[in-house]
This record gives structure tokens, sequence and C-alpha cells, in this order.
């Protein structure tokens, strides 16, 4: 039985634990709060929850002991935006969240997670993140900073892991995703405004899919209203 180990169990993490599930998959997910792990398995009873803080590196550590083999590791980790404006108007501590929280945790699991992947030989490593990887939009320059960062440290381990046998991607969602917590944003939004989880499932799926031979290192989707930079 073939295993995911997703990093950020709360949404989008969720609902790609019980998509995976759902097709025979041993599921682990990891999130900080005891929370989250509880919602993690009452939508799928099988899944092993573990709460841990991937911006600690022992921790991600232990979760990898815990867990044992994996054949897919996806990160699906993000933290709140605290500041959202012009970066003149940005107060000093602006890039805090992302460089002391976010890049931290994003570093320890592709750090981590490559090194077992590259030491069994095989498997799957997807990070997830948003349009922001591509472009930095006004009013979002701290997380576009962050996720510029994100896409270099995936593409350099992408060349780092075609060797060892192991597909590292970067899966960049250029959308607001369909969740409880983006739902009043979207309440007169039509459908094709947005990208659904399911969809970000599907992706995660056809990039594991993949064989040797035709191995896609980024993937964006972005849905037909959504505004599109080539």
């Amino acid at each position: 039985m073939p295993t995911l180990l997703v990093f950020g169990a709360r949404h989008l993490g969720r609902v790609l634990a019980g998509e995976f599930a759902a097709d025979g998959w041993r599921i682990a997910g990891v999130a900080r709060t005891e929370e989250t792990i509880r919602l993690l398995v009452e939508d799928v009873p099988a899944a092993v929850g573990v709460i841990a803080d991937a911006s600690k590196p022992n921790d991600v550590e232990r979760v990898f002991a815990d867990v044992g083999d994996v054949d897919l590791i996806v990160s699906a980790i993000t933290t709140t935006p605290r500041y959202g404006g012009p970066i003149h108007e940005a107060p000093p501590d602006g890039l805090e969240p992302y460089m002391t929280e976010l890049l931290p945790a994003i570093f320890n699991i592709l750090r981590v997670g490559g090194r077992v992947l590259a030491e069994r030989g095989r498997g799957t490593l997807v990070q997830v993140t948003g349009g922001s990887a591509r472009r930095g939009n006004p009013g979002r320059g701290p997380w576009a900073a962050a996720a510029f960062a994100t896409r270099a440290l995936v593409q350099a381990q992408a060349a780092e892991l075609r060797e060892q046998g192991v597909h590292a991607a970067l899966l960049i969602v250029d959308a607001v995703i369909e969740s409880e917590k983006t739902a009043g944003w979207l309440e007169d939004a039509a459908p094709e405004k947005s990208a659904s989880m399911e969809e970000v499932a599907n992706a995660v799926k056809y990039l594991h899919s993949q064989s040797p031979r035709a191995w896609t290192h980024e993937l964006q989707l972005t849905p037909a209203l959504e505004r599109w930079v080539p």
C-alpha cells in the first residue's frame, strides 16, 4: 500500500488525504494543532495524524521517523499574511512571518523529505504554492518574496534529485482555492474564477503518476476566469 505524507493538513491537505485514501493509500497528515488533526481523522478515519511544527528541524525529523516509508510527500503549508499593502508603507517586520516561519518550514520539508526519498531511490515530492511564485503583485510583495524563494528551492532540488530517481515538482495554484476560509471572498464569483481542492488533488496525482522519462517539475493551475500570465 503506497503512503502519502502531507504537511499542512487543515484545508487543502485534508482534502488531499481524503482523495488519496479513497484510492487505497495509507495516509499520514501533519499539522501544528490538535484541532486540525482531530478534523483530519474525522474526515479520514484511517489517517495517522502527527502534531509537529515544520519550522523546527527536529519536529520534521521526528515525523519521518514516526511515519516510516513514504511514496509521496506533499507540502501544503502556508502562513497567515500579517501585512498586505505597498512595500513603502510596510512595517519593519513585514517579512518576518515568511522568513522566520514559512520558508524555514518549507526548507526543512524539502531537505529532510528529499533525503528520505533519495535514500529509497524513488518517490515524489510536491511543493504547493501560489501564483505569486510567478510574479510580484501589488500589495503582496512579502508573500511574493517567499513564493519566489520557494520556487528557487524546488528548481534546485528537482535538478539535484533527478539522478537519485526522485521526482520533485512545484505545483503553482494561480487562484484562490475554494475552502471554508475563502468562502466569503468567492460567494458571488463564478466557479471558473477559483480553483477547487479536488482539482489540485488531481494535479498531485498526475505528477506522481509520471514516468521518469517525462517528469514535470513545475505545473501551474489557472482557472479560466483568473488572470493569466504566460
